[in-house]
């Protein structure tokens, strides 16, 4: 048995925790109905309520699935739930991973399921619970460029930002990984920034409120990725202009966060490896025997 021609896509959803129950709530709407399994009997009744129907367990959520979501906590989680769904879903079908899983594992479930007709798209999400539940998540897509258009519609119930990150099964997942390297590594200096303030007498609840203010304006963090290459940048590029007055500004302010942070005794690692760093990251690294 084959899918059906049919544009309208009946859609499954696995995994209705704290960002699956409102991206699933999301899924609702669309044309061809949404079926949804957990175990959690309370979260199923959530969704069933809103007008979704419910599998009693994976292998039916898969027959009653043109394109399913699996949104689950981890690896193995989503290797369980993909060996009950494979036996019943039709050739032409397929299986999109939310959850952040290794790339090496989108690659092996995607080859399993090719053997059965069946498509494996990985496809993390950025947003949390609140991009969820406001339609406003990003959905980073690997794998089959024709399958990822198919699917596009049916996220986009979810998500306002839908990219296709590459053509090789876990493209999403690098992607996502990539994404939360910076999140992670930015969260810990914001931690440096405050033990500074800290240090100096300043009340960093009001820090908080001045750097999520201007971080509003600015776009923080992400402003300055506007390049397609990390590559040192040609000194004739518009870019060479920008990027070395961002080198400049960055490294006086932070020479004088140091000075600061090294006067009130206070360790500030991740700043001495920016004031390194930053000129050659940005592109505009400085000759020797600059300053």
């Amino acid at each position: 048995m084959t899918h059906s021609a049919d544009s309208t896509l009946r859609l499954g959803y696995a995994g209705l925790g704290n960002i699956g129950r409102p991206m699933a709530a999301r899924f609702v709407a669309a044309p061809g109905g949404l079926t949804v399994y957990d175990v959690d009997p309370t979260a199923v009744a959530e969704l069933t309520e809103a007008g979704a129907a419910a599998a009693d367990s994976p292998a039916s959520l898969g027959a009653a699935s043109d394109l399913v979501s699996i949104c689950v906590r981890d690896d193995a989680q989503v290797r369980d739930v993909v060996d009950g769904l494979l036996p019943t879903l039709a050739s032409g079908s397929m299986i999109v991973v939310h959850s952040t899983i290794a790339p090496e594992t989108a690659a092996d479930l995607a080859a399993r399921c090719a053997a059965s007709g069946v498509t494996v798209l990985d496809a993390p999400i950025s947003g949390g619970a609140v991009g969820a539940k406001e339609g406003r998540l990003a959905i980073m897509v690997g794998g089959d460029r024709a399958a990822y258009d198919r699917a596009k519609p049916a996220l986009a119930l979810a998500g306002d930002m839908i990219v296709h990150a590459g053509d090789l099964p876990g493209d999403g997942t690098r992607m996502k990984l990539a994404r939360n390297l910076l999140h992670f590594v930015s969260f810990t200096a914001t931690t440096e920034a405050a033990r500074l303030a800290e240090a100096a007498g300043i009340d960093i609840a009001k820090l908080g409120r001045v750097v999520r203010h201007t971080d509003a304006i600015t776009g923080g963090a992400g402003a300055i990725m506007l390049r397609d290459t990390t590559a040192p940048i040609a000194p004739d590029d518009f870019w060479h202009g920008v990027f070395t007055h961002v080198r400049d500004l960055g490294e006086k302010d932070l020479r004088l966060a140091l000075q600061l942070a090294d006067s009130l005794g206070v360790d500030l690692p991740l700043g001495r490896q920016a004031l390194t760093d930053l000129a050659t990251g940005l592109g505009v690294p400085r000759t020797e025997g600059a300053s």
